[in-house]
């Protein structure tokens, strides 16, 4: 079957819930499972699936963003794929950003016109799961679709902060709420299969992936659709399109706040993860060229490393450790996420650095950290304690941030020797 598309990745907007993760870098670029970013899953899922002209569209924070993408995804001069990144720009005809998630892709079709496509393939940047999107291309063209959305199974308590839509035998969606209130759940079930509506998931929620026949999105925008998918253009297209509903059964789960993120990560620690590093569709990302990771006198449990780390913890339990990592003797790492360093120290910084008694990068001697996500190049002194937890008031603290308990040290902070947080 023809499948001539291109698709289109969501740089997503300011990530406020994702604070402090956010402050320098994009959603998109927020580094996961210890040696990738968030936009590693979307980009990987579409070459995964033969799909290799993608586009990812950026506009807060992007510097980082662009720089991974520059420095990861090369094709050969042979190769009609790319990878680009379209900024948003003013220009005579527009002055203004992005409005929504819509006006982003308004904005750049005239950057469309140049490639030989016929749907256009539209996905977020900032969540995690394994999808072959050739067999929802087929769905939509097998059935006529001018717009199918990717739709997942939820239970009621997860359906009010979700788009939920509703579903005929035939797959045609028929109405569309954005997060319902409890009260507003009667009458939305859809069709599902067994093993889910014996789980009580019987309302559809939308999975912010889109597939349109390019044709009808032109249309859309020439009609004045609106500047958001979720909140103008599927609720504008239903009765008035053929708009699709296709039932996604796999793993999936929106990265939209610190404990999502943090439970996310945490879950590739157990012994089957929802989200499988492990599988034969690779996750692909920028080679870095570093040494294995070294890890001397350590009891280790549930955990997952990436490249290049120097490990010589007393304990190591359910935690990811990112590239580069130094962790010191006698410290203890508890559920936790500890993303590492983009450079390894200089020798003679680390020895001038241990005479003086300041910290190094890394963490240091004796620490005890439980129940927190450490952002990239820390300086966590000697004897410092951070203990996560329910009895901390969220909020900003300078350097960390509280979020439903989770303690969030800042990209580059230094954290002096026997600082206790928690």
């Amino acid at each position: 079957m023809k499948r001539n598309v291109i698709s289109i990745v969501l740089g997503g907007g300011r990530g406020t819930r994702l604070f402090p993760l956010t402050y320098s870098r994009s959603k998109p670029a927020v580094p996961i499972a210890g040696k990738y970013r968030l936009v590693d899953i979307p980009i990987s899922n579409c070459l995964n699936s033969g799909l290799n002209k993608i586009l990812v569209l950026t506009q807060f924070n992007s510097a980082s963003l662009n720089s991974h993408i520059k420095n990861s995804y090369h094709f050969d001069i042979f190769s009609k794929g790319f990878v680009d990144i379209l900024a948003a720009e003013q220009n005579v005809e527009n002055d203004s950003w992005y409005q929504g998630t819509a006006d982003a892709v308004r904005q750049s079709m005239k950057h469309l016109e140049k490639y030989d496509y016929d749907y256009i393939l539209i996905l977020s940047g900032d969540q995690l799961y394994q999808m072959d999107f050739r067999e929802m291309l087929d769905f939509h063209i097998e059935n006529g679709g001018d717009l199918t959305i990717a739709t997942i199974p939820v239970n009621a308590k997860d359906a009010t902060g979700f788009g939920i839509l509703k579903s005929d035998d035939d797959g045609n969606i028929t109405s569309f709420v954005e997060k319902p209130g409890y009260d507003m759940l009667e009458g939305l079930q859809s069709e599902v299969s067994e093993e889910n509506k014996h789980k009580g998931k019987e309302f559809l929620a939308s999975m912010g992936i889109y597939i349109f026949t390019k044709n009808i999105l032109k249309k859309m925008f020439e009609e004045g659709a609106g500047d958001d998918f979720g909140k103008d253009i599927i609720p504008s297209s239903i009765g008035k399109y053929k708009t699709l509903s296709y039932q996604y059964e796999g793993y999936w789960t929106d990265i939209g706040t610190i404990e999502s993120f943090y439970e996310a990560n945490l879950d590739l620690c157990q012994d089957f993860p929802q989200f499988n590093l492990f599988s034969s569709s690779p996750i692909y990302t920028r080679a870095r060229m570093l040494p294995p990771s070294k890890i001397n006198g350590s009891y280790v449990s549930k955990a997952v490393f990436g490249d290049g780390c120097i490990i010589m913890a007393d304990k190591i339990e359910n935690s990811v450790i990112g590239n580069r990592t130094r962790i010191d003797k006698g410290s203890t790492i508890v559920n936790s996420y500890v993303m590492g360093a983009d450079f390894y120290q200089n020798t003679t910084d680390i020895v001038a650095n241990d005479r003086a008694g300041r910290p190094n990068m890394g963490i240091g001697k004796y620490c005890y950290i439980e129940k927190a996500i450490l952002d990239k190049n820390c300086y966590i002194g000697d004897n410092v304690k951070i203990i996560g937890g329910k009895h901390l008031s969220d909020g900003d603290y300078g350097t960390y941030s509280v979020q439903d308990g989770i303690v969030v040290v800042k990209k580059g902070v230094v954290l002096a020797p026997g600082t206790h947080i928690g």
